[in-house]
This record gives C-alpha cells, structure tokens and sequence, in this order.
C-alpha cells in the first residue's frame, strides 16, 4: 500500500493487489493505510492481531473455475481455492496433457473429471497418513497424472480433497490465467492446451441438458467476465466497510444489492441511478493490467496502474515508514483522584494535569524504543489526547483521558 502510494503519488484510493491466489484490497486515505486493532480479514475470518485494514478474497489469475447452475441458467464462478492452470502444466508436461485432453475431446460424453490433472508435490510417504490417504499420495507420486486415472471413488475424493488441503497435492484444472491465454491477453504459456481444456469444460450439461458452452472464446470471455465482476464486489464490499454512513446492512450484500448494481451500469428508466467508486482504484500484481481496465470500466472509476507494477511491495518495504504507537489510560477512581495505567504498575495523582503529562512522558519513551528498535534513526513523535468528561450539576466531571503517543521514521538503510 506504501508502495502504491509512493508510485502514484496518491493521498486518497482503494488499492488492490491480485495475485495468484488472492486479491487483498485496502483503502489509502490521506497517504497513510488504515490502521485496525482486530487485523486483516480474511474472507469471513479476522486474523485479531494489528494489522493494515485489509480484506482478502480468495480470487486470483489462477482460482478453480467452477460451472454453477441457477434453475435452468448455468454460469462460472472463480475461487476461492488456487489450482495449477492447464497452460502452465502443459509446458511442464506436455505429453501427458495433450495426450489426455485430446483423448477426452474424442469421447462423445463429458466425463466429470475431464480437463483436470494431480499430482504429489513431495517425494517420499508421509507420516500419520490415513491408510487410504497414504495409499493415494503413493499412487500419485510426483509425476502429472489424469484425475480420472487416479480417483476411482467417493472415499478417493474425499483422500485428495484431504492431501490438497495438507499441501501435500496438487490440483491442475481452468482458470483465468488459461482464459486470458485464449483471449490474447497472455502469451507466456500453451494455448492451445488453454483451447482444448475450454472446450472439454464448455461441454459439461447444463439442467436444461444442453452443453454449456461450444465455443472457447466466448467462454474464455465468460471467466474474464466473471473476474471482473468479483474483482468489483471486493472492491465494493471495503467501500461499504470503509464508509463513514452507516447503510443498514452488511456491506457484503450492499455490494450485491440490485440498486447498486442497475447504477454501476447506468440504469435509465423512469428512474435513473448512477453508481460508481468515488475514489481512484490503484491496481497492483502482475497480472492486474491484464484484468484491471474493464474493473475500472465496471465501477466507473478512474483505474491507475503504475509502473513497476509488480514491485511495489518491495517499493514500499525501501520508502515506507516505521509506525509504532504506544497508549494507555488515566482513570479517575474517585473524584480528585488520577490513576495513571502502566505496564508494570499504577501510579496515582491528584492533579489531572500532572497525571496525563506523566502518561505521556511514559508512552512516549516506549514509542521512540520500539521505533528504534525497528530500525528507525530519527524518530517523530506524535501525541494525541481523549479527554472525556461528564456534567455535574453544572460542573464539568473528569471521567477518563486515553492518550496515544506514536512514533514514526524512516528506516535504517545499511550502505555497503
């Protein structure tokens, strides 16, 4: 985020990093990141250690496409989990993709685990494996296998399913990353097995009995069109989260809700909505001016993708600055009495004045500590107060002051 911020020279934006496997979204307000005590949150968990603000979503260049089925409507979905893309693992093995995707194609019925590979990613049995789980992994071995050739029941699913999730397997089938190959978008790896692993997947039965999708340029556009609309709902939902108006709702089904989206695409009735992000969105990760643009289109925001796009976290890592912040209370157990809450102790007081100047000065020593010992050489220190206070019968009651010092630096760059 301090990266993207330095790049673009942005005070004000939403920046969001796609990866492989996630896209991390946060908001720069002012120049700085957010700062929240309960952490990042990742999908519908909180990691509750402090953290930048930031939601991650399982959606990359390389999330599982998935064929979903709405009553008779059939449509894709992406993530959360990552697979390997069929056009990378055809580079590294070529001859049994190949092999397989055609030999699949020339079957007349759709086989259910067609277009997808495993294999092991370690080189020797584990131990404390399920018999039936150590079973597999030694069927699988390192070497890329057909999915079909290896699983052959229920309880084989339900074996891998355990050793991917374990990292002890590895799972081959569509994604993005294949799409954009077929779109032209991509051109480091092997389209054609892109093509034909489109094609096995389009052929899957919808309800209605008919294949899904014939064609693999428009179902490649499908998923570059999927991704684009759960790129917008990530983006939206820490909108909604970040907002200071409270809507009334979780902002996970703000981004969803049918008003929002009519507006992001214009609607004009005899009602006429117009939605779109206030904020620039800042674009980050490798492949973000591959799918970014129609994001920016999609949310009618302006879409900034810097140079150096896919080095802005180390970027950030040389111009960013050390933040450490120290705080703590003074209380006022009984009236012309001020406890001041330290680590190690408490200290009372009978002047308020003298009680939180004495907070300060110790909080103020831990921060310019800290910061220090996180590398920083000069630092800045910056002191807030929270004074409460009650009226009395006309008389202003001292009721509890929390002050924050924090420290701030550049860090200590070592010249050889």
């Amino acid at each position: 985020i301090v990266g993207a911020s330095w790049l673009t020279h942005a005070n004000n934006a939403i920046v969001s990093d796609i990866g492989g496997t996630t896209t991390d979204v946060a908001l720069l307000k002012g120049g700085r990141p957010a700062i929240d005590p309960m952490g990042a949150q990742v999908g519908p968990y909180r990691t509750m250690v402090e953290a930048v603000t930031m939601r991650t979503t399982g959606l990359g260049g390389d999330s599982e496409v998935h064929l979903i089925f709405d009553s008779l409507e059939s449509g894709v979905t992406l993530g959360p989990k990552r697979v390997l893309p069929v056009s990378l693992a055809a580079i590294e093995n070529p001859d049994v993709v190949h092999a397989a995707l055609d030999e699949q194609l020339k079957s007349s019925l759709p086989g259910e685990l067609d277009g997808r590979f495993v294999r092991s990613t370690v080189f020797k049995p584990q131990a404390n494996l399920h018999d039936r789980d150590q079973r597999l992994l030694k069927k699988l071995e390192t070497s890329l296998k057909p999915l079909g050739n290896v699983i052959a029941n229920r309880l084989d699913r339900q074996a891998l399913v355990r050793l991917v999730n374990w990292g002890l397997a590895e799972i081959s089938a569509l994604t993005p990353t294949d799409a954009s190959h077929v779109l032209g978008f991509t051109d480091v790896w092997d389209k054609m097995a892109a093509v034909k692993a489109l094609r096995i997947f389009g052929r899957q039965r919808t309800k209605a009995g008919v294949a899904f999708c014939n064609d693999a340029t428009s179902l490649a556009q499908k998923i570059f069109d999927q991704l684009t609309h759960q790129t917008a709902l990530a983006l939206l939902e820490t909108a909604f989260f970040e907002e200071v108006v409270d809507f009334g709702n979780k902002p996970k089904d703000l981004a969803k809700h049918p008003l929002l989206q009519a507006g992001l695409l214009g609607h004009s009735g005899i009602l006429k909505i117009d939605a779109g992000l206030n904020f620039p969105v800042i674009g980050l990760g490798a492949s973000a001016p591959v799918y970014y643009p129609a994001v920016g289109e999609r949310l009618n925001c302006k879409m900034v993708l810097p140079e150096n796009i896919g080095v802005a976290s180390a970027i950030g890592a040389v111009v960013g600055r050390v933040t450490m912040r120290a705080s703590g209370t003074v209380s006022s157990p009984n009236e012309g009495q001020y406890r001041v809450h330290l680590p190690e102790t408490l200290l009372d007081f009978t002047d308020e004045e003298t009680a939180i100047s004495t907070l300060e000065a110790n909080l103020r020593e831990r921060a310019e500590a800290d910061a220090k010992a996180s590398g920083v050489e000069d630092v800045e220190v910056e002191i807030t107060r929270n004074i409460r206070k009650a009226e009395v019968e006309g008389k202003d009651i001292f009721v509890e002051a929390q002050v924050c010092v924090t420290g701030t630096g550049r860090p200590r760059i070592t010249k050889n």
